[in-house]
């Protein structure tokens, strides 16, 4: 079976294409420079040269707050990019992991995990382009595709909240971290294995919307308190505040806490805690940051 990584140069897309090689796979994964997946001459032209059975979808417009004055462009990247990536699969008779967000979802008023078929209601420009790419994944690849809805990701590659926090530590005394915003910190090459795993079960028996998350929840200031332990500093050093004091063009979800049984239905183990997750990938984030460090 032949992958095909979209989006490859960024944070999910480089992790995907590093669990492939490390499960032997035969992959091509391609970064925005080699396939613009916007474009249906470029799509056509890799479909033909590389012949994907299954393909990745990690190209996205990430922009959250940029998203709400340049809407167009987001839903470009992250509506009518999966569209034309789905239609070359139903041509081709590949098959579809398509990444998502949990900023489908409005964010408001939830107790309980958010399961895979609660009925979406995005509140921000990005979070209505992603559900159109997700509409029309599932639409075009009915039986042949997975969205996959993941949140709160870091990496050892690309920016992320745990990156700045580490960077913040080492030039602050104090850091002021919001806490009335609810989630799942979770580690990129988690979602990746996930992805690596779905993707050869998707058929008839296996479709559908999954969240790659990690288990547990927590706020920011959580996360920021445990990544200052985990880097060896006093986790005090950390400050609860509200969202009120980070006002931003897109509001972000109060709540985003998203629920995982569609990986038992399919079989596979559930995701593991974000606490595990984070404390493993710390050490490498940190050698990373090193490295890259003039």
């Amino acid at each position: 079976m032949k992958w095909l990584v979209t989006g490859a140069g960024g944070m999910l897309g480089r992790d995907t294409a590093d669990a492939l090689a490390w499960h032997g796979e035969q992959a091509v994964a391609l970064d925005r420079a080699a396939l613009d997946i916007t474009a249906p001459e470029d799509i056509a032209r890799v479909f033909a040269e590389h012949r994907p059975d299954l393909v990745v979808n990690c190209a996205a417009y990430t922009a959250v707050d940029d998203a709400e004055t340049d809407e167009a462009r987001a839903l470009a990247v992250n509506g009518d990019g999966p569209r034309l990536l789905a239609e070359a699969c139903a041509t081709t008779g590949a098959r579809l992991l398509h990444v998502s967000t949990d900023y489908v979802f409005s964010g408001e008023a939830r107790t309980a995990p958010y399961p895979e078929d609660h009925t979406p209601a995005p509140r921000t420009a990005y979070g209505r382009t992603k559900l159109a790419g997700e509409r029309d994944v599932l639409a075009t690849l009915p039986t042949a595709s997975a969205v996959v809805r993941t949140a709160w990701t870091y990496g050892v590659h690309g920016r992320s909240f745990v990156r700045t926090m580490l960077d913040l530590e080492s030039r602050r005394d104090t850091v002021d971290v919001v806490d009335d915003q609810r989630g799942q910190p979770t580690w990129s090459a988690d979602v990746a294995e996930a992805l690596v795993a779905l993707g050869p079960l998707i058929g008839p028996a296996t479709h559908g919307v999954f969240h790659a998350t990690s288990a547990g929840e927590a706020t920011w200031y959580d996360l920021a308190r445990e990544v200052f332990a985990g880097a060896g500093a006093d986790p005090d050093r950390v400050r609860p505040t509200s969202s009120a004091a980070f006002s931003r063009p897109a509001p972000r979800p109060a709540y985003s806490v998203l629920a995982h049984g569609r990986w038992r239905d399919a079989g596979l183990p559930p995701p593991r805690d974000w606490r595990t997750a984070l404390h493993e990938a710390l050490p490498l984030i940190v050698k990373e940051s090193l490295r890259e460090t003039p």
